[in-house]
């Protein structure tokens, strides 16, 4: 990775999307050491978190980590999701996060020299492209190592630096007390394909089983925040 020290940097997490690509990859994200790699790169100004959330739910296993980012460095935007049952019977959650995301990242824009994008999703190169335009550098950190790729091509042209999340892996990944690293251990199988530029936040399984510690969304009750 190539970062400036003294350059401002800002980063900005497709939640949905930054968990489908690591689990692809066999592994989960310890978002504490996520947080200090790239803070250890240049000046962090702020790290945005985005996910859709259920509010109607007691409880959901993947709360832990919501309190916890959001008292620890990140600045969650959420937004209620809507839950619906498909055709085979599967539980189901729509919550696009792509117009936040964007808004954000262009009121950021003139306030620091690098953003980083953690999505493959391609619909977000008219971004890259509108932020590069400003004179603010743009990284996009997803994978090609999936099977499909996680990034979708055009997104991946049009950064000045992408990050494949699969090297990465050995400094962010969350280390389990009942298992090694991802390394040390047999290669684990990738999650069932989704397209490059298919919307991760737009459909994807509420299932409990498939949460374990990062989650494709955020489930709490109460009205919708948004924290600056």
């Amino acid at each position: 990775m190539f970062f400036h020290p003294d350059e401002r940097m800002a980063l900005f997490i497709d939640g949905a999307n930054l968990y489908s690509a690591a689990r692809s990859l066999g592994f989960d994200i310890d978002y504490k050491r996520l947080l200090d790699l790239f803070a250890g790169k240049a000046r962090l100004i702020r790290a945005f978190y985005y996910t859709a959330l259920l509010e109607d739910q007691e409880y959901s296993p993947i709360r832990p980590l919501v309190d916890w980012l959001d008292y620890n460095g990140y600045t969650l935007v959420t937004k209620p999701a809507k839950e619906f049952t498909d055709s085979a019977g599967r539980r189901k959650v729509k919550g696009n996060m792509d117009i936040e995301l964007a808004v954000d990242m262009m009121e950021m824009v003139d306030r620091v020299d690098h953003v980083v994008l953690f999505s493959g999703d391609g619909d977000f190169r008219s971004l890259i492209e509108a932020v590069q335009r400003k004179g603010v550098r743009a990284s996009v950190v997803s994978s090609i190592r999936t099977q499909p790729p996680m990034i979708a091509d055009e997104l991946r042209r049009q950064a000045d630096q992408f990050i494949e999340l699969d090297k990465l892996a050995a400094q962010i990944e969350r280390v389990h007390s009942d298992r090694g690293p991802r390394r040390e251990r047999p290669s684990a199988p990738n999650a069932a394909p989704v397209e490059a530029d298919e919307d991760l936040d737009d459909d994807y399984v509420d299932d409990e089983d498939d949460f374990d510690d990062e989650p494709p969304a955020v489930v709490r009750r109460g009205p919708v925040s948004r924290r600056d």
